[in-house]
């Protein structure tokens, strides 16, 4: 999986996935398969209910209408997945992270034609492959891509810090960061301690300052460590 960037509110930058490839296929062999069976049940409706030969097309076209538009209304309706993005986890995102808006949607969608629909998925694979963000024709058209959120950084990741029972956190202001964001301060400033790089450890203190409104004399490598236990304290409260 490659990585690219994003910025979240607290202008802190995290590393995103892209979805792997297989993932995205797997995927797209599930909606299809649902698309399938869709058609196949409807096809034995017909055929049960003994409609004539001449309206069977007519009712066809217009029950085939929720399969026609399955990713559209899909990915609007749940945040940039479907059933086959949901089970293999998998989102549509903007570039930047952010959740994209129907427009961006549609323009996807209709662009299955020129990626899927008219090159059996040959364009899509080939650009996705090419490009460094995992990216189809639509996707770059709409500004997205699809990450895969398989790798999360949960509560375990981030509590490394051994508490004493009683600590006393001092910075209230650090629930303002989420675990994501959190964990991210930590593995910078733990790999820039490693490596003696007193710059990266300056640049997070003089961040999380401005992001938190704290005002400390403490030296930067005190106080992002402070800060790090304190979030781990108050995480520890919920």
């Amino acid at each position: 999986m490659e990585q690219f960037q994003i910025e979240t509110a607290q202008n802190i930058s995290i590393d995103q996935n892209t979805a792997h490839l297989g993932d995205r296929i797997l995927a797209f062999i599930i909606d299809t398969l649902i698309i399938v069976i869709y058609y196949v049940l409807m096809i034995w409706l017909l055929l049960a209910l003994h409609v004539n030969a001449g309206d069977q097309w007519a009712i066809f076209m217009v029950a085939g209408v929720p399969a026609f538009l399955y990713y559209l209304v899909l990915e609007t309706l749940m945040e940039g997945k479907t059933i086959g993005k949901y089970l293999m986890q998998l989102r549509v995102v903007k570039l930047d992270g952010s959740k994209p808006d129907f427009f961006s949607y549609f323009i996807r969608w209709i662009l299955r034609i020129v990626d899927i629909s008219v090159s059996s998925g040959g364009v899509a694979i080939f650009t996705i492959l090419m490009r460094g963000k995992g990216q189809r024709v639509g996707d770059i058209a709409a500004g997205t891509t699809i990450i895969s959120e398989k790798r999360r950084v949960f509560l375990k990741d981030i509590l490394l810090r051994e508490l004493p029972q009683d600590y006393v956190p001092q910075f209230s202001q650090v629930t303002v960061f989420t675990d994501t964001e959190m964990g991210t301060i930590k593995d910078l400033y733990d790999k820039a301690k490693r490596n003696g790089n007193y710059n990266v450890i300056l640049s997070l203190s003089t961040r999380i300052k401005k992001v938190t409104q704290i005002t400390s004399d403490k030296q930067p490598t005190d106080f992002v460590d402070i800060v790090i236990k304190d979030y781990c304290y108050y995480t520890q409260q919920r």
